[in-house]
């Protein structure tokens, strides 16, 4: 179990610096090298899965001093979200080599796909705070590389502006972090130490920045100028899920908070759920649409997670799958439409059944796992995540998501009629290319058998949610 959990960190960390290199050799050889990376780490991740079901921790640790030291554990929560990333990392990668096939600088956006990949892992498998900043810092940058990938002005701009309002906020929580050394002496993760509410705030600004909560959401639909391939990676599946896990990590399962934080970040979540839904129903680009759904449904997650009963946290952890497939789905599919009609103004499109009807079917049915309808997966992780906050007595934040969840089924209804079943528009052509096409009907199909097969899911989330709540009593 050792081995299956370096690998899962170090096979794509390490193996993403031999990409550039077969790219000089082969472009066939370096597309099914990344692929075969990415495949491994989640192969690694699922070797893990027993043991976590278990109850078991797989550990790895080597001091270096200085307070850093290549601390690395695999428990319930950490294995959950490796599985889900590499997962899903692997159908984007697969999309991928349709998509970005007709582009520049392939070499350095697959070399950047995969090490982001094995920064996440490592990330979270950390039990180091220092060592947890590191890999936050390394998806930073690779993220910053692959928003401003085709590189024209106004997309670097964007790309820029994502990378300064992220790594502000990683800067403030590494002073959080420190606030905990001084505290504790340690940078090792530390169950059941009570954190003062500075260092909590200072904390929750990185997460809040990076996982694009409102006041720090702004730069994720900016963010849309992106490959669609990275949009699904690093802005829907990926990247905003890291602040979540880091939260689920530092507050769910490791330290002490004041009660107060319950309901703060509750509100602060509900805000931000509302506010992007807003936008979302008024928004008319496609990519953005889209974006202002996902800073929506992370408020739902940072609800589940954070109101501090064991439903509510299993909900958020269901929920950081469910919606990582069909939102992923969601943007996939909008590449496809993209790539083939060059519009992404959702009033000039319409009538794309008919040219797309795999891209439009699968679109739907990611749209209703999103929109919480059953049978598809999200409905259940939606309910699990009210009953949570009912059962809290968070009565009327819970009333304020459920405004959010209908928001989320006029602005996804609003898009599918436009672009799918409105007057055909002169620019729709046919579907996107064999691989593309299996990648969104796959995740479409997930997000119906998520839900038909909940109960393993929910098993799996609710094992990692009884292991955070007992390590912090």
């Amino acid at each position: 179990m050792k081995y299956a959990l370096l690998a899962t960190i170090f096979v794509p960390l390490l193996g993403a610096f031999l990409l550039p290199l077969a790219g000089f050799l082969s472009a066939r050889l370096r597309n099914l090298l990344s692929l075969a990376l990415v495949l491994c780490a989640f192969v690694c991740s699922c070797l893990l899965i027993p043991s976590a079901l278990s109850g078991t921790t797989v550990t790895i640790s080597h001091a270096f001093g200085l307070g850093l030291n290549l601390s690395f554990a695999a428990d319930g929560l950490a294995v959950f979200m490796a599985a889900v990333s590499s997962f899903l990392s692997a159908i984007i990668v697969f999309y991928s080599l349709g998509y970005i096939s007709h582009y520049k600088n392939q070499s350095e956006y697959y070399f950047m796909v995969v090490l982001f990949l094995g920064a996440m892992m490592g990330l979270v498998f950390s039990r180091n705070l220092i060592l947890l900043y590191l890999f936050w810092e390394i998806t930073a940058i690779t993220s910053w590389r692959l928003i401003g990938f085709f590189r024209e002005k106004d997309y670097l701009a964007r790309a820029d502006k994502a990378f300064m309002v992220t790594v502000f906020g990683s800067l403030l929580m590494l002073i959080g972090f420190i606030s905990i050394y001084q505290q504790t002496g340690t940078f090792e993760l530390t169950p059941g130490t009570a954190l003062p509410n500075v260092a909590v705030l200072l904390i929750l600004c990185g997460i809040f920045s990076k996982s694009a909560t409102l006041p720090f959401h702004t730069w994720l639909p900016d963010a849309g100028v992106a490959p669609s391939p990275v949009t699904a990676l690093l802005h829907a599946a990926i990247l905003v899920k890291i602040g979540l896990y880091v939260y689920a990590r530092l507050f769910v399962a490791t330290y002490l908070i004041n009660p107060d934080w319950h309901v703060i970040v509750p509100v602060v979540a509900a805000v931000s759920s509302l506010v992007s839904a807003g936008a979302a129903l008024i928004e008319t680009d496609l990519k953005r649409i889209i974006a202002y759904s996902t800073v929506s449904q992370i408020g739902f997650i940072f609800f589940g997670l954070s109101i501090g009963n064991e439903v509510g946290v299993t909900g958020g952890l269901l929920f950081i799958l469910m919606h990582g497939i069909s939102k992923a789905g969601l943007f996939l599919c909008a590449g496809i439409i993209e790539q083939k009609t060059h519009v992404r103004d959702i009033t000039k499109l319409g009538g794309l059944i008919k040219a797309m009807p795999v891209t439009a079917v699968s679109f739907l049915f990611c749209a209703a796992s999103v929109m919480g309808i059953p049978p598809f997966g999200g409905f259940f992780s939606k309910y699990l995540v009210f009953a949570g906050g009912i059962a809290s007595g968070q009565l009327w934040i819970t009333v304020t998501f459920l405004v959010g969840a209908f928001l989320t089924l006029a602005y996804l209804l609003r898009v599918f009629i436009i672009v799918f079943l409105g007057d055909e528009c002169a620019c729709a052509k046919k579907e996107g290319d064999a691989g593309m096409v299996f990648s969104v009907g796959l995740l479409a199909a997930l997000s119906l058998v998520s839900g038909l097969a909940v109960n393993f899911l929910y098993n799996f989330a609710h094992s990692a949610t009884a292991q955070m709540m007992a390590s912090i009593k």
